[in-house]
């Protein structure tokens, strides 16, 4: 595995446990990942890690020369970031890792990409691998895109509902097919997980047109909560009955404060940034739309934090509960939670925050937010409270116990996930997007 943040070393461990001789190369986190420590948290993963590392099967690096020398299959793993002057992908990780590997590439193998890269990258890095690597056309590249879904990795690598395999060569597909046999032709008789072989092109435009489907179903329903908000109307009963359409379904019909994270954001840019460069920006000129849509959602919660603070939201005390961009996660890039709270805090308000894993990755993004070990820490003296990230805790709160702690009886829902009734009961100015108030 050529980097080992979230994805790659989740994808390394899994390899190993698929019975596979694995090595992963990062010249960051290898030491931390031979010992057992993830850097990240993942449920089930560490545990899986250091299982692993005690059979041999797993080790980690930091050579190059030692990864070539080692494998016959590389997974190229790297993050591919926003650029910082535009919406683009940001390929120095990818073409810095391809740079390095090259050279020492001195037999038949096969780099397969996973990272999530604007079409034409891998036939990009075909010819440049061709030219920088002693054994020619026989280091082939593939592309194999990866669907993870932060909280549930280890179950999405170990049986995922598809797999995509994008080769230029019947040699290709054979190697990647004898990788996830185990998962093609399982042992225990199981179904198949079912495979889509394509072109590079195709199988790069996948991840890209997954998330951007993704992205457009969560805005839309957020779009039709703006609409409930002006009509009077109930978004989650509207939500409830599209998800009963068999054509449309309830998943990702959830309305709230939208999607964050490190892949919808930066990928639904990415694409069209590129989709502009091949001159067919106006095929996906909606996800602009989808865009703008999902910023609007947080704003929408600082103005209904406004709107309780009294119109002015200077001086308030505003307790913030979530700082991850979902649950079962300490991940805080592009956080709803975290932008909302930002937000507020630049109105003038004191911003107190509290999340069950993420409190010293929020740290480190915003120092200047304030933060507390509890919720009831975090709920002294507010004005406002907000529920922005929807951890199973926070719906077990004891409102009555939590009334008694705070200036205001004022709380914002903004994932939809809490019992209205179970806080009116306890005298608080229950309020939620896309709900009557």
């Amino acid at each position: 595995m050529i980097g080992t943040g979230y994805l790659g070393a989740t994808h390394a461990v899994c390899m190993a446990a698929l019975g596979f001789e694995t090595l992963g190369l990062d010249v960051e986190k290898a030491a931390a990942l031979s010992s057992g420590r993830l850097p990240f948290h993942e449920p089930g993963l560490e545990e899986l890690l250091r299982d692993q590392l005690a059979t041999g099967r797993l080790r980690f690096t930091t050579s190059y020369e030692e990864a070539a020398a080692f494998a016959d299959v590389h997974f190229l793993c790297v993050g591919t970031p926003q650029r910082a002057d535009g919406p683009g992908a940001d390929l120095r990780y990818v073409d810095g890792a391809v740079e390095a590997l090259g050279p020492h590439l001195t037999r038949p193998c096969l780099l397969v990409g996973k990272s999530t890269v604007p079409v034409g990258t891998a036939a990009r890095l075909r010819a440049r691998l061709a030219q920088l690597a002693p054994a020619g056309q026989d280091a082939e590249v593939a592309w194999n895109p990866e669907f993870l879904r932060e909280g549930f990795a280890v179950q999405d690598t170990l049986r995922p509902d598809r797999l995509v395999f994008g080769v230029a060569s019947d040699r290709a597909e054979r190697l990647l097919r004898e990788v996830y046999a185990p998962l093609l032709e399982p042992a225990d008789g199981g179904e198949p997980v079912p495979l889509v072989v394509a072109d590079l092109a195709t199988a790069e435009l996948v991840k890209a047109a997954a998330n951007s489907f993704l992205a457009t179903k969560i805005s839309f329903i957020n779009a039709m909560a703006e609409v409930c908000e002006a009509a009077g109307a109930d978004v989650l009963p509207l939500a409830r009955a599209l998800a009963h359409d068999p054509r449309i379904g309830g998943r990702f019909l959830s309305p709230g404060v939208g999607f964050g994270g490190g892949c919808l954001p930066k990928d639904i840019r990415a694409f069209t940034a590129r989709a502009e460069e091949l001159g067919v920006g106006r095929a996906v000129e909606f996800l602009h739309q989808v865009d703008e849509v999902n910023l609007r959602r947080r704003t929408a919660v600082v103005d209904l934090a406004r709107e309780l603070s009294g119109g002015d939201l200077c001086g308030r005390r505003i307790a913030v509960l979530g700082a991850a961009f979902k649950p079962g996660s300490d991940d805080v890039r592009d956080s709803p939670a975290l932008a909302v709270a930002d937000l507020i805090e630049r109105e003038g308000a004191e911003v107190v925050v509290h999340d069950p894993m993420a409190m010293d990755n929020a740290r480190k993004v915003f120092p200047s937010l304030s933060f507390a070990d509890s919720v009831t820490e975090a709920a002294v003296g507010s004005d406002v409270l907000l529920h922005l990230t929807e951890w199973p805790e926070f719906a077990d709160i004891d409102p009555h116990a939590l009334g008694d702690t705070v200036a205001g009886r004022h709380i914002i829902d903004a994932r939809n996930t809490l019992n209205p009734s179970h806080w009116q009961a306890a005298n608080w100015n229950y309020r939620a997007l896309g709900r009557p108030s």
